[in-house]
């Protein structure tokens, strides 16, 4: 496919996280980037229903999905895997939480690999070297990254918005730092999170929770541009408009571009 994707997922990154988080980064990604630091996710905001939206577009009520557990859905949904494998596309997934394997279905990527969060230090970085490692040899034309430290090491283990959590961001901040610079351009870059936190939980609907940042960084979009009304639900069309893939049928977001 002649445009290429990178989504990555910052797992429990609030926006006020990102701004808060005192990383120089941030501001190149506001110059450089189209971006909105009050997108809305899903309800209930937690994890796997929030990433089952992100990539079938349809709400938690549509693809049955509301807790941590996985449930085959009554009515399935392709998602955006499905649509690139279906067009023709190749994708690959590096993630820090093994439950997020049941986003995709069986043959629907090239390359996918798990590393627990407290498997070891800076296992958002390892993953991110991995999947460049991936980029270089294989150039897929879709790469999901997944980062789970923000929400596990930060969010629960310290709670939102403590130091732990802000060094978490931060951290996860120079991985997208290292990803864009790594790729030359190739690749659409889109920065996003499932979902935000406050205390040491998440999963209600405040607006701590639901309220999500997103950075959109190529070709296709404005650098500078504040982008309204986003949902989590356009991720998919947006990077299958991007890629020149199909949306499904089902699909209930919209492109961004």
């Amino acid at each position: 496919m002649e445009n290429k994707v990178i989504l990555i997922s910052i797992d429990g990154m609030r926006p006020d996280g990102v701004t808060q988080c005192g990383n120089p980064y941030v501001e190149e990604l506001m110059k450089t980037a189209s971006y909105t630091l009050d997108a809305r996710t899903v309800f209930p905001s937690v994890t796997l229903p929030c990433h089952m939206s992100m990539f079938h577009s349809v709400t938690p009520m549509r693809h049955g999905i509301t807790t941590n557990l996985y449930m085959p859905p009554v009515r399935p949904v392709n998602g955006l895997f499905e649509q690139i494998k279906n067009a023709g596309g190749r994708s690959a997934m590096f993630y820090g939480w093994e439950p997020l394997r049941d986003i995709s279905r069986p043959e629907s990527l090239i390359a996918a690999e798990y590393k627990w969060a407290y498997s070891a230090d800076n296992t958002d970085r390892i993953l991110t070297e991995k999947a460049l490692a991936c980029i270089e040899a294989d150039k897929p034309d879709f790469v999901f990254l997944y980062m789970v430290e923000t929400d596990e090491k930060g969010g629960h283990d310290n709670g939102w918005m403590s130091e732990a959590y802000l060094h978490c961001i931060s951290e996860a901040i120079n991985n997208v730092k290292t990803v864009i610079e790594k790729t030359h351009g190739e690749y659409t870059v889109i920065v996003t999170a499932d979902h935000g936190g406050h205390d040491r939980a998440h999963g209600s609907d405040m607006k701590e929770d639901m309220t999500i940042p997103m950075f959109f960084y190529g070709k296709e979009f404005t650098p500078g541009l504040v982008l309204e009304n986003v949902s989590i639900l356009d991720l998919a069309p947006t990077i299958a408009h991007i890629m020149g893939v199909g949306p499904a049928r089902e699909w209930e977001g919209k492109s961004l571009i």
